[in-house]
């Protein structure tokens, strides 16, 4: 029976390893699923067979999981796809322990990292390991209840496990329960023992009466389970799984708004190349961020808190990206991007990437801190980009339709976070600037051709004839529109656009990136600061997020014309004759400034000096008298005790010295015990076993019981042994601690008194 034992855990296991398919991408982790389970199961037969003690069974059971887990689990890191290198060693180990967390916080299909298969590998191997030993060597003739289903754990842990690191969708879910069920119950009453002797029934009786009662088991629970799946079975999206309860540790709004460092490119860095960009083609443009979400100060991405699904939902998602699913597509891109003193944690990138690879730098190594999100096509790298960092970017391009196009189309119904302190003018200039435009594609046209034809750019430069302040909140935005001219830049108009889309109800939100000149066939593009740009895109039903650029080009700007007022002649009118004053009656300002001074001192001080000195010395008294005054009372204590008439009192008052100023220090001698005890307790809190303090415990004990006279020159050896004991804790302990110390009193002998009178 030993076999069908070891057949049954190894059905109900592959049963669990096939329910890990919804969060992978390929079947690749059925290999390793399948391999993992052939391992542990073959070392734990060999194990039974040649009777290993338990110790060598697990060793051989981790050479075995290591020497065979490149071929099923990592094979694209082994030597020939077999043969274990460094690097899968490294993988396998690293995916045992770091996979789990990877696998219920990775977007889903799962593709990469490259150790991602580990988790069904390493699974299945424990299980077939564990599962089959139990069943070849504790189980035996046993046929209790009790271990057969502790043999089934492990089975039973590896389906349920398959559910909870699943999606909400399930993989044959009725099929796989109702299979798993029905053979763990058939295998249970095949395997007990039975209660009937072969004596009182014929073994051929017994054996159809198991039967059928196996064929009605099975029957039942195939109609059983097929109307529970269909009535009782919850909906997709009330299925548990941890996916949906774990949230990767990433919160974007901890980054600030990309948008607020708009000028940071145009004024600091202008020169400089941020990064050199190879395969663009004509009309790409390099997306940075997008953001959705006006908070009346700035725009940024929307938070967690706000819209699960928004532009602020980044997931780690590893190297291969989940496709749009809004969008039409224009061409295909493939670009390199080398890093130059570009230094931040957006990546940037063409359209809506599908697959990011760094291949140099530093980032190379930092593939598993990529952060995607689908909706929106950015991707953020926690540790961020550096100079040198190089990756390769393969992406779609939303196709740009001409106007007349949508001009039957309508905008799409697309859930976006609200926004907040929107300008009272924004609304107002929507609707003066759309003028008799009807369509939103229309009206939407309309209003960027205003912009940017009635517009003037400006970036706030030396440069530049007429200022533009920085910013893009409602009081950069109302200051936009309600000024005789239109002056600002990208950041301010693709805000200001924005938000008119949405006070008209169209959701529309703000792209930042670079827009490069350059030339057809051009290999590679450098791309400077002075190339940062943003736009609006707006969402069109069946067409998807299509672009608008209302920044004018225009950089003319004239001069506001203000005419000077005109003198007009006024009639001369004959003045009085002046009256002299006498000199007295006058204060001077001599003397109305030395009145002043006057007024301003004390005793020859001024009175601001007064009120400085009083600022200081009266913190400085809170601070210090308490400390004096703990000082002098330590002091005196400490002379009471050195002076005593009697050798054996003095003794006794170095140890009580050095007991006190150890609790003064923060540290706790025991209650009501010796003077060893208390020196052991107060070694292991200082940590040094090396310290005299037991024998100088044991030293003051016989000086203060030995009945004798203890000399002068014993006592000062005992306080002097106190004294450098003491020095030693104070420079265990920090500096806070010490100074803390001085103002602390007697605080041992308080505890000591308060404990013995409990």
């Amino acid at each position: 029976m030993k076999a069908s034992d070891v057949g049954v855990v190894l059905l109900l296991s592959a049963i669990g390893i096939i329910g890990f398919r919804p969060p992978f991408a390929d079947y690749t982790f059925l290999i390793a699923g399948a391999g993992g389970l052939a391992v542990g199961t073959a070392v734990a037969v060999v194990a039974a067979r040649f009777r290993l003690p338990a110790v060598l069974s697990v060793l051989a059971a981790i050479v075995a999981f290591f020497l065979f887990g490149t071929a099923f689990a990592v094979p694209g890191l082994g030597l020939l796809w077999v043969v274990p290198t460094l690097e899968s060693l490294a993988a396998l180990a690293v995916g045992a322990v770091f996979g789990w967390a990877d696998v219920v916080t990775l977007q889903t299909p799962i593709g990469a990292p490259d150790y991602i298969n580990v988790v069904p590998y390493t699974a299945s191997w424990l299980v077939g390991f564990v599962s089959t030993t139990l069943a070849l060597r504790w189980l035996g003739a046993s046929r209790s209840v009790l271990r057969l289903a502790a043999v089934m754990i492990g089975p039973v842990l590896l389906y349920l496990g398959s559910i909870l690191i699943g999606t909400d969708q399930a993989y044959f879910a009725g099929l796989r329960g109702i299979g798993f069920a029905g053979i763990a119950l058939v295998w249970v009453g095949w395997r007990r023992r039975s209660q009937h002797t072969v004596a009182a029934e014929s073994a051929k009786t017994l054996s159809r009466r198991k039967l059928g009662g196996t064929v009605a088991l099975l029957a039942s629970a195939i109609v059983l389970g097929t109307v529970a799946a269909v009535v009782i079975a919850p909906p997709a999206e009330s299925r548990f799984v941890l996916r949906e309860e774990i949230e990767p540790p990433f919160y974007p709004l901890d980054y600030p708004s990309p948008l607020a460092g708009f000028r940071h490119y145009t004024k600091v860095v202008p020169e400089e190349v941020q990064f050199t960009v190879e395969g663009m083609q004509p009309g790409d443009r390099i997306r940075l961020a997008t953001m959705d979400a006006f908070t009346g100060k700035l725009w940024n991405v929307t938070g967690s808190e706000t819209q699960a699904d928004g532009t602020g939902a980044f997931a780690l998602v590893g190297r291969n990206l989940p496709s749009p699913d809004f969008m039409t597509v224009d061409h295909e891109s493939q670009v390199r991007i080398t890093v130059g003193s570009y230094n931040d944690v957006w990546v940037p990138g063409v359209g809506y990437p599908t697959d990011i690879e760094f291949v140099a730098g530093a980032a190379a190594e930092a593939q598993d801190e990529l952060r995607f999100n689908a909706a929106s096509g950015s991707a953020m790298l926690l540790g961020g980009l550096r100079e040198g960092d190089s990756f390769v970017v393969n992406s779609v391009v939303q196709r740009v339709p001409a106007a007349d196009e949508l001009s039957d189309v309508n905008v799409a119904s697309v859930p976006l976070p609200p926004v907040y302190d929107t300008p009272d003018v924004v609304t107002a200039k929507a609707g003066e600037f759309a003028g008799g435009a009807s369509t939103p594609a229309a009206i939407l046209e309309t209003i960027s051709r205003t912009l940017s034809d009635t517009g003037f750019l400006s970036h706030g430069t030396a440069s530049d004839s007429v200022a533009s302040r920085a910013g893009h909140g409602a009081d950069r935005i109302e200051e936009l529109l309600t000024r005789s001219q239109l002056i600002g830049d990208q950041e301010q108009y693709a805000s200001a656009y924005a938000l008119m889309a949405r006070s008209l109800g169209y959701p529309a939100r703000v792209v930042m990136g670079f827009a490069p000149e350059f030339t057809d066939g051009q290999e590679s593009v450098k791309v400077l600061g002075s190339d940062v740009t943003a736009w609006v895109e707006v969402a069109f039903d069946g067409v998807g997020w299509v672009p608008y650029d209302p920044t004018p080009d225009e950089t003319d700007i004239p001069q506001d014309e203000i005419p000077q007022p005109k003198t007009e002649p006024q009639p001369q009118v004959r003045q009085p004759p002046r009256v002299e004053s006498e000199e007295d009656e006058l204060i001077t300002p001599v003397e109305l400034e030395e009145s002043d001074s006057d007024d301003d001192e004390l005793f020859g001080i001024p009175t601001w000096a007064y009120f400085v000195g009083l600022g200081i010395l009266i913190p400085a008294a809170i601070v210090f008298l308490p400390m004096l005054a703990a000082l002098a009372i330590k002091a005196r204590r400490r002379a009471r005790r050195r002076s005593a008439a009697a050798g054996h009192v003095r003794a006794a008052g170095a140890w009580e010295e050095l007991v006190d100023q150890y609790a003064e220090l923060g540290y706790e001698p025991p209650q009501r015990t010796t003077r060893v005890l208390t020196a052991r307790e107060l070694e292991r809190q200082l940590g040094s076993d090396g310290s005299p303090l037991a024998a100088l415990a044991t030293d003051t004990d016989h000086a203060v019981f030995s009945g004798t006279d203890v000399a002068p020159e014993q006592t000062e050896r005992l306080w002097t042994e106190a004294e450098g004991a003491i020095a030693t804790a104070r420079a265990a302990v920090s500096r806070s601690r010490r100074w803390l110390s001085r103002y602390r009193i007697n605080r041992a002998r308080k505890t000591r008194s308060r404990g013995s009178r409990q």
